[in-house]
């Protein structure tokens, strides 16, 4: 394996990495002066830009208006109408690229799979038609909770096919964010598995369903794969074996035509005020920006082999491992476990068997195996990979630079991508044939993205000045509303600059235009790249019955990005034992999920309140990174509350 680093240069950042010219000369976007003519042109004209993009789909009838805008609800490509599976598997099944591997699978325990295109769509008619044997029809919503094997995305393209709404939870949260998410979106149908693997073990999926079943009484079918083979309780009319619905139908199925603007998914996350929002996405401006994105940032070609480590319960897994990939006719990997199994050889095991040349992951993974050892990917032969992604949360310099020297062999370009939930689409991140690389940036915006990072009185930030990253021109992936809250919606992402879609997350821009990602502004923690509210969490801890009030905070975390802390005040008469310590961290992994488990719970007699009753987290979280606090707190209630929770994390006396 050639380890013959890419062309470099100084900056006053550090060293600045160039595009290979072997794969500059390859690339769609070959020099950052072809980059710059194409974005002017984007941002300057914009709808005939993404106009442009749309033509790349197959549309059943063509649009009469690239876009209406009235801030902050759009339409894009009004009057046309496609179907988004037909676009995915059809157009392909009945091409050249019938016989192509769409997707290569591989199992925790070693079982492997190939699906071509021809068979794909097979199976995805078939789902189609049994869906609409029991009853689904168009606008119906459906939730699908299963592990990562090709029924997943098989289920997805034919809710998409029919014109059902998915709903995609993600298979570590626990039976009441299932039920949760049932209740909030009207799901009639549920589509799960009797498990999955995970670190040699089968997690069990069909007794969550069941569990949420029991609050929420109005899902009226479940269809369950068989995958691990684990006892599993079947009610009688209301559930049913998928190979049993399957068999009972043909495998052939006309798909309908939908308005652009016809719902294709909504996917929860979760916000501040600890109720989970159902983000809802449509469909041709959706996958326009996925394929666009897919073509350009991943410059992705028939003869790549593509692999997004993501799992399809997020949206890095609806948009670049279902939608963006299959619309453009990849080939790609689905894996089913976890990195670590049987050890931390498994992905570069998983690279060389496959032949990947285009490898998307997590900075937390990433992190995860550094501390591992290099002596696991230098095992491994790499050779085939040729593009490297990063996705999730911002990557910092040190992992940059162990992925690009360790997997990429130092010829890898890096695409380090920032987008979110509601953004549909990346919305930042190099053109790999054209952008020098700085590791720890993402660099540019994509094309059509007009980003800019503002103060809070909403002037455009000089370079190096951390601000608020907006995005101040409506883009054909764009999250259209919060299910059944609009004005949510637009007080959420909206309001804090009339017309401006706010991220979030802090950013500063260098003199470059390169943008840095500095992380979320406002509850939302970031822990393995998933965003969990602080609020969902402090709720979870309240409803146990031995906890007064609870306090959530984001610490730094070497390998996860973001570690959860939790601070509880238990009720008048509770002890403070080790073994409730432990019982209310499986409490929140009960009632959200595995991945909100606290990493560190401390019993607070008090929290640090304002005279107004806030608690300020801000002060919690400075305690709990540096042992003390360096910052204002004239306006607590009680000061002695600090040194006490300062001397149950031992840190230092406050000055």
């Amino acid at each position: 394996m050639s380890t013959k680093p890419a062309s470099s240069r100084k900056s006053s950042v550090g060293k600045v990495h160039l595009p290979p010219k072997a794969f500059a000369a390859k690339a769609r976007i070959g020099s950052m002066a072809a980059y710059e003519r194409l974005y002017r042109e984007s941002i300057k004209r914009p709808t005939d830009f993404w106009a442009r993009e749309a033509k790349d789909l197959q549309w059943r009838k063509p649009w009469t208006k690239t876009l209406v805008w009235k801030a902050p609800f759009a339409k894009w490509f009004v009057g046309g109408k496609l179907n988004v599976c037909e676009n995915c598997v059809d157009r392909h099944a009945e091409g050249p690229r019938r016989n192509k591997a769409a997707i290569l699978w591989e199992g925790e325990p070693g079982d492997r799979r190939t699906l071509t295109y021809g068979q794909l769509h097979r199976e995805v008619c078939r789902f189609a038609n049994a869906l609409e044997a029991a009853g689904v029809r168009s606008g119906d919503r459906v939730l699908i909770y299963m592990p990562m094997v090709p029924e997943a995305a098989i289920a997805m393209l034919a809710c998409a096919r029919i014109g059902a709404v998915h709903n995609v939870v993600f298979g570590g949260f626990a039976a009441d964010a299932i039920a949760d998410r049932l209740e909030d979106s009207g799901a009639t149908t549920v589509v799960t598995a009797d498990g999955g693997w995970r670190r040699g073990k089968v997690v069990a999926l069909k007794p969550a369903v069941d569990e949420a079943l029991r609050r929420y009484k109005h899902v009226k079918r479940v269809i369950v794969l068989r995958r691990c083979g684990n006892p599993v309780d079947m009610r009688a009319k209301r559930d049913t074996w998928w190979h049993d619905a399957t068999a009972a139908v043909s495998a052939r199925h006309t798909a309908r035509a939908f308005d652009s603007e016809h719902p294709l998914f909504m996917l929860y996350t979760s916000g501040s005020t600890g109720k989970p929002k159902g983000i809802l996405h449509t469909s041709g401006g959706y996958l326009t920006g996925t394929h666009a994105t897919c073509k350009y940032v991943f410059d992705l070609r028939d003869e790549d082999v593509y692999w997004c480590t993501a799992d399809v319960g997020w949206i890095t897994g609806h948009s670049y491992i279902v939608y963006g990939p299959l619309a453009i006719g990849a080939t790609q990997v689905m894996y089913e476990g976890a990195p670590n199994f049987p050890d931390f050889g498994r992905f570069w095991k998983i690279i060389e068997d496959h032949g990947v040349s285009v490898f998307y992951t997590a900075p937390t993974a990433i992190r995860a195996f550094i501390r591992a050892g290099d002596h696991f990917p230098a095992a491994a032969d790499l050779s085939s990979l040729r593009l490297l992604g990063s996705v999730g949360e911002p990557i910092n310099p040190e992992a940059w630079n162990w992925y690009h020297r360790h997997i990429g062999g130092g010829r890898c370009p890096i695409v380090d991508t920032w987008w979110q939930t509601e953004t549909g689409a990346v919305m930042i991140a190099p053109i790999p044939g054209a952008t020098p690389l700085k590791p720890g940036s993402a660099a540019r915006p994509f094309f059509g993205i007009d980003a800019a990072v503002l103060d809070d009185a909403g002037r455009e930030c000089p370079p190096d000045q951390e601000g608020r990253l907006v995005i101040r021109k409506p883009w054909p992936s764009m999250a259209r509303t919060i299910h059944g809250d609009p004005a949510r919606f637009k007080k959420t992402y909206w309001s804090d600059y009339p017309g401006l879609y706010t991220a979030g997350d802090g950013a500063r821009r260098d003199k470059d235009g390169d943008f840095r990602i500095i992380g979320r502004l406002d509850d939302v923690l970031n822990v393995s790249g998933h965003r969990l509210g602080t609020a969902e969490i402090e709720s979870a801890l309240v409803a146990h019955p031995a906890v007064a009030e609870a306090a959530v905070i984001g610490r730094p975390d070497d390998i996860k990005g973001q570690a959860v802390a939790a601070f509880v005040t238990l009720k008048t008469g509770v002890g403070e034992t080790s073994a409730l310590k432990e019982e209310l961290r499986r409490h929140v992994a009960g009632v959200i999920g595995a991945i909100a488990r606290p990493d560190d719970l401390v019993f607070a007699p008090g929290l640090p309140k304002t005279r107004s009753g806030k608690i300020m987290r801000r002060l919690l979280k400075e305690l709990i990174t540096t042992g003390s606090i360096s910052g204002n707190i004239t306006t607590l209630e009680d000061f002695t509350v600090i040194d006490t929770l300062r001397e149950r994390i031992g840190g230092e006396p406050t000055p």
